[in-house]
């Protein structure tokens, strides 16, 4: 594997991009708005200078990574890649578009990788004509830092895509923990309820969002509490996942809490709208 394809250069995409690129792998990044690539492309070069202050990779792996990265608004330009990871918002509708127009563009070998949150492997295979080269690669963020990710094996992934999957990760500092498809997988399925409970604790007025996540960091030991999780992923992001787990489960645990909601209509997305939970103005 040399040639990557990143579709999405948001900051899960742009993540993905720096971290291939930081390990000597040339990416194309693909978003249709011309203003993300430009932020995208910004960011790969902040990373490459000031990445070493995050502990992140290796000053060696970084010099001219941001020359290892191509930008492009349209999906031919993955034509030739060995790989591609699919980074778009947690939206059926808009992956159902994707994924066929991705098929009839990248060599039929190309395997696909989608990093979801909660959209079932399954379901997005069924959108292509080769179900057994797809499968889910769930990244935390940020990418370059966390080194642990989920792969997903759907219904018809075979196992020789899996394989190339985790050797591409293994070669970016990566393990991957392989599990079977099920909507929202291990963490998301654990994780969205926490935070929408947790929000559902701030409407309710049992405590303000810095002490629920006070306590989640003081009595549990977690790095974040669940709120400045949900504003580190984006509330936008966090409502479309938890309506995914309920629309799938038809369970109501898994029912968006109204705060979650009016927040997100509000545009309050969390840090990458400057404001949450908290204020990042």
């Amino acid at each position: 594997m040399t040639r990557l394809g990143v579709v999405g250069a948001g900051v899960m995409g742009t993540g993905v991009a720096q971290n291939f690129a930081e390990h000597g792998h040339h990416v194309v990044l693909v978003d249709r708005s011309k203003e993300a690539l430009v932020r995208a492309e910004e960011e790969v070069r902040r990373y490459e200078r000031f990445g070493h202050l995050l502990g992140a990779g290796s000053a060696g792996g970084r010099d001219g990574m941001a020359e290892r990265v191509a930008y492009a608004t349209e999906l031919e330009a993955l034509s030739d890649v060995d790989f591609v990871v699919e980074n778009i918002t947690e939206d059926w509708d808009l992956k159902r578009e994707v994924y066929p127009r991705l098929d009839g563009i990248c060599r039929e070998t190309t395997p696909f990788a989608a990093n979801t949150s909660a959209i079932p492997i399954t379901r997005i295979a069924s959108a292509t004509e080769r179900p057994e080269l797809v499968l889910g690669i769930h990244f935390m963020n940020p990418v370059p830092m966390k080194h642990t990710v989920e792969v997903i094996r759907g219904w018809h992934t075979a196992q020789s895509t899996v394989d190339t999957a985790l050797a591409l990760l293994g070669e970016v500092g990566k393990e991957g923990v392989l599990v079977d498809d099920a909507p929202g997988f291990v963490s998301n399925r654990v994780l969205m309820l926490t935070i929408n409970e947790a929000v559902f604790l701030v409407q309710d007025r049992v405590a303000p969002a810095e002490d629920v996540d006070r306590i989640f960091r003081s009595c549990f030991g977690h790095p974040m509490g669940p709120l400045a999780t949900a504003d580190l992923i984006g509330l936008d992001t966090i409502l479309q996942s938890i309506e995914v787990l309920h629309d799938s489960f038809n369970d109501s645990k898994y029912r968006p809490c109204p705060l979650l909601k009016q927040m997100v209509a509000a545009g309050l997305h969390g840090r990458k709208s400057g404001k949450g939970f908290y204020d990042y103005s």
